[in-house]
Formats: C-alpha cells, sequence, structure tokens
C-alpha cells in the first residue's frame, strides 16, 4: 500500500509556528493548486501541517504568496471541539518542504531553500548566476536536430 503525496502550489497565508504542551514545533498551512477543470483553471486549498524542524523551516522562512512543493502522506485525525461535536480534519502531514523561487525572487532567504526532515537543510552548492544563460554564443538549431 502506498500513502504518498506530491503538491506543488502557493502558501494562502503566512505560516505561523506554534509549539505543543511537550514543546514540539508545529505549523499548520494551506497550499493552494491549480488544476484544469474543463476550459477553466481552478484551486484546490489543501490543508498541511509540518512539524519539527520542518515547521521551523516553514516558520522562519516561508511568506504568503510562497510556491512550495510539499511531500507527505495524507493523514486523518478527529477529536471533539468545544460543544461536544466530533471533527473530522483530513490534511497532508509534510516530511519534505521546498521554496521554489528564484534567487531574486528570495533575496531574503538563505542559500539553502529546502528542508527534508530526515536530512535536515538542502544547501543549495550550484552557485550559478542568473545572467550566466543570457550570455554567450547562442545555438542555432533546427527542427531536423531534434529527435522528436
Amino acid at each position: 500500500m502506498v500513502n504518498r503525496v506530491v503538491l506543488v502550489g502557493r502558501l494562502t497565508k503566512d505560516p505561523e509556528l506554534k509549539r505543543t504542551q511537550t514543546g514540539k514545533s508545529v505549523v499548520s498551512f494551506t497550499v493552494a493548486v491549480n488544476r484544469r477543470f474543463g476550459q477553466q483553471d481552478q484551486a484546490d486549498f489543501i490543508n498541511c501541517v509540518a512539524w519539527e524542524k520542518t515547521a521551523e523551516f516553514l516558520g522562519q522562512y516561508a511568506k504568503k504568496g510562497a510556491m512550495v512543493s510539499v511531500e507527505g502522506r495524507i493523514s486523518t485525525r478527529t477529536y471533539d471541539d468545544s460543544t461536544g461535536k466530533k471533527v473530522y480534519v483530513t490534511e497532508v502531514v509534510s516530511e519534505s518542504v521546498q521554496l521554489l523561487e528564484s534567487r531574486s525572487t528570495s533575496t531574503q532567504r538563505p542559500a539553502s531553500n529546502s528542508f527534508d526532515s530526515t536530512s535536515g537543510f538542502q544547501p543549495d552548492n550550484n552557485n550559478f548566476n542568473e545572467d550566466d544563460f543570457s550570455t554567450g554564443p547562442t545555438l542555432d538549431i533546427s527542427s531536423d536536430d531534434l529527435p522528436f
């Protein structure tokens, strides 16, 4: 059996880092994901939760409108609200979150732009300049050169 989710979308608001009574870091956030429905685009708003270091990463670096990639699993849980009514919650428990922004739009962010709960921060060691691709010789490629 497989319970795996991969989402790419935008944060609907700034994630707010909280702590449980035992001191664990947690952040709940919603990702707006576009999908095609007939001739129109529609959005799904998917509730997600991140724990510990992933939550701290999001709380510190993610902002409303940021494009994110979320990998995790679907989880369902229930609880009784203050009136005694049973509430059902379905959400994505995030195991890995990446910020998918260009360097020019994320100048306030550190070099690392992703966090995986199993291996920690993933440094960006490419050290490339976005202008590197706009200078230099151009290639003349005809459709005969393409393999498809």
